[in-house]
């Protein structure tokens, strides 16, 4: 599992540990530099202190402490050495006066050569003194860092986790709540770094709330819109039962046909309500002609419309106008249309049927002859389960018709618009804001 804390400890070590051995490794540099400096002054300043001294006779070594890291030799001019304060096998010859870095088996060596009066004189210094002083250097400095890297590391840890402290109090509110408690996660003390995380549960939490309650909300109304149908069943039943006739027996049982159709009906509704619902069902959109959807949908309800002296037919139906979208879910979009405009509108009344391109967008309309809807109530009519009244045939509908429509709509990013009909009545048009191709 991934920590945080964790990740950060090692982010901030290793970056510090880079950084010493970055800082250690620009003191090391400097130190030989400024070793060097002083080592080649030393250089000069003992070569500058032999020009007085008299050297000669034999070139046997003169007593010399081992422990000496300078070495002096003397040539007369002819070449030959007077002098050496410490014998070398390996010591190179002269290469140029002044000062001058010369490798051997035993290393590089820096010399300092002078002439003065026929005599040369060398004074030459090991680098790997010099390196060996600048290294001692470096690992003094850094040195007290690396003692303190444990309680650098502790001290990173306990503040990185005092910094995660408001973390750990959010994820405990969160899971202290329950399915019924969806307030919002208080946002006061909480640092900037979490805050677009807080907001974001809220907005979701906001979500969620409202989703339930409107799931209660159908639920209850549900129930209640359930009871009146089941209960005027419950009569209807009762008075087949004590029909003393055939001509009162087959009113009742008329009565109860009619009374289980609405049932079945506002039930149907009802599921095709939810099966609407956003993650209810898994349908992938595909291309859809409308043009073939309305010449069905009025073919459907072609019977319907007859029965109740009702010109139903398609005024306008576009090839051109193809959405992406569900199939299905478009046909009880339109079906739903139709069947509220043929209830509402009067015998011998029109419904006119088209879909059609406007400004690169589909456009599905369905206008009737019937009273239309005032426009105080155009919104109030998507409402679960709200019904105006007045419908032609006296027969009362589920409420649902127009609430299915624009969840259908939604999910299909269209619009639901109510307005006027040139007639009279009521024009319904779904504007789809995406063709085929569009969207996926």
């Amino acid at each position: 599992m991934t920590s945080i804390r964790r990740n950060l400890l090692l982010a901030l070590l290793g970056t510090m540990c880079f950084a010493m051995l970055l800082g250690g490794w620009a003191t090391y540099q400097a130190a030989r530099d400024e070793a060097g400096a002083l080592f080649d002054y030393h250089l000069e300043q003992i070569a500058l202190s032999l020009r007085d001294q008299r050297f000669q006779g034999s070139a046997e070594a003169l007593a010399s402490d081992a422990s000496l890291d300078y070495v002096i030799r003397v040539w007369d001019q002819n070449g030959l050495t007077v002098f050496f304060s410490r014998p070398h096998d390996t010591l190179p010859e002269l290469t140029r006066l002044g000062f001058s870095t010369t490798e051997t088996d035993e290393g590089a060596w820096r010399l300092y050569t002078i002439q003065y009066h026929g005599q040369t004189i060398a004074v030459a210094q090991p680098m790997r003194v010099r390196d060996q002083l600048a290294a001692r250097a470096a690992w003094r400095t850094l040195m007290p860092f690396f003692v303190l890297l444990p309680v650098l590391g502790l001290l990173i840890w306990w503040m990185v986790g005092r910094g995660l402290r408001p973390l750990g109090r959010l994820a405990q509110s969160v899971q202290d709540r329950t399915a019924d408690s969806l307030d919002p996660l208080p946002a006061e003390e909480v640092p900037e770094e979490v805050r677009p995380l807080v907001e974001s549960l809220n907005d979701l939490l906001t979500r969620l709330k409202a989703a339930l309650d409107a799931q209660r909300a159908f639920v209850a109304d549900a129930a209640h819109e359930l009871r009146t149908p089941l209960t005027a069943l419950q009569l209807q039943t009762q008075l087949v039962e004590r029909s003393l006739s055939d001509d009162e027996r087959h009113a009742a049982l008329g009565e109860l046909r009619n009374g289980l159709q609405r049932a079945t009906h506002t039930v149907q509704q009802m599921l095709t309500l939810a099966r609407q619902e956003p993650g209810a069902t898994e349908s992938s959109f595909a291309e859809v002609g409308l043009a073939g959807l309305v010449r069905e949908a009025v073919t459907e309800h072609s019977r319907l419309a007859d029965a109740r002296g009702i010109d139903l037919g398609v005024v306008h139906a576009d090839d051109a106008a193809v959405v992406s979208g569900d199939a299905g879910a478009l046909r009880i979009l339109l079906s739903n249309l139709i069947g509220n405009a043929l209830r509402y509108t009067p015998r011998g009344g029109r419904v006119d049927v088209s879909c059609s391109v406007e400004n690169g967008q589909a456009v599905l309309e369905v206008a009737d002859t019937g009273p239309g809807i005032p426009a105080e109530e155009r919104e109030r009519v998507f409402d679960r389960f709200y019904r105006r009244g007045g419908e032609a045939d006296g027969e009362s509908g589920s409420g649902l018709g127009l609430t299915i429509v624009r969840k259908i709509a939604q999910r299909h990013a269209a619009t639901v618009d109510l307005g006027d009909a040139a007639s009279g009545g009521l024009r319904v048009r779904v504007v789809f804001s995406k063709s085929f191709g569009q969207n996926s």
